[in-house]
């Protein structure tokens, strides 16, 4: 059985929970922490985010999802080996108007973060040293109760930090999402090969649509440059002389321009269907 890692709760389980449902595996019912899909050849074990890549980095799960700043975070011996997609987010410095325009003016000061190991590692990487306190949640408040002189924290839109009259420091600490992780170092298995590979069907189907259309044989080599497909586009002779039906798989959001140029080809019937598993 593949053991699979599964967030819990947060903003990562439940775009977790529905690819997962997509590439074919079983949901838990009523908060179950493991869930045994003996059809996938899998069990799912729904735990903290945080606490993900630790279980997985210890080998006692073979693969996990959890958040990009989570696994750096944890100093845990796992690796990522596929982006999911979802739960994206920008880490940043921020603090008091003048308090600095980049992380080597953050020297000698105090900054609070959930992710110390995250920000630990950017100072060195930077040659600053400051220290880097410790907290659970609230990060934003810290400089008003006078914990800290900076924060380092998730900033999706930046209302919060504006709401706090804080300003962004520097550059972005680190570009965060959702990916797929495993032990550091270990060899094929194919189990966890034919897992990725369910998990790339879903991203596709996600992004691609599958068009079918008529169209008369003389305008058949524009629309194919058109619509290419992946390898090639399937084309079968109708009933009526002089005509084909091309079937190919084009990017979503582009289905509607191309329908445009195709139309002005003098495609017909032009038809756009979801995909909803695939394998490449």
């Amino acid at each position: 059985m593949l053991r699979i890692a599964v967030p819990n709760k947060g903003s990562l389980s439940e775009a977790a929970c529905g690819m997962l449902h997509e590439a074919g595996y079983r949901q838990r019912k009523d908060r179950e922490l493991l869930v045994s899909d003996p059809v996938s050849g899998a069990e799912l074990f729904f735990l903290r985010p945080r606490d993900i890549a630790v279980y997985v980095g210890s080998g006692r799960l073979d693969v996990g999802i959890t958040g990009r700043d989570l696994l750096l975070d944890s100093g845990a011996p796992a690796e990522e080996i596929m982006q999911l997609g979802f739960a994206r987010s920008t880490f940043r410095f921020a603090g008091r108007p003048g308090t600095g325009r980049a992380v080597e003016d953050l020297k000698g000061l105090r900054i609070a973060s959930s992710y110390t190991g995250v920000v630990r590692a950017h100072l060195a990487a930077a040659g600053v040293e400051a220290q880097v306190v410790k907290l659970d949640g609230a990060v934003e408040i810290a400089i008003e109760l006078g914990v800290a002189d900076v924060i380092a924290d998730v900033v999706e839109t930046g209302t919060t930090l504006r709401q706090m009259g804080l300003e962004l420091i520097g550059e972005p600490i680190l570009e965060s999402e959702a990916v797929l992780v495993r032990r550091s170092g270990c060899g094929p298995d194919p189990a966890v090969e034919q897992f990725v590979r369910r998990m790339q069907g879903v991203l596709v189907a996600r992004s691609y649509v599958m068009m079918d259309y008529d169209i008369r044989a003389e305008q058949l080599k524009a629309a194919v440059a058109v619509t290419p497909g992946l390898q090639s586009p399937t084309v079968s002779p109708l009933h009526t002389e002089g005509w084909v039906a091309v079937r190919a798989m084009v990017p979503r959001e582009n289905a509607q321009p191309i329908m445009d140029d195709l139309w002005q080809l003098g495609a017909r019937a032009i038809l756009v269907t979801d995909i909803r598993a695939c394998r490449l």
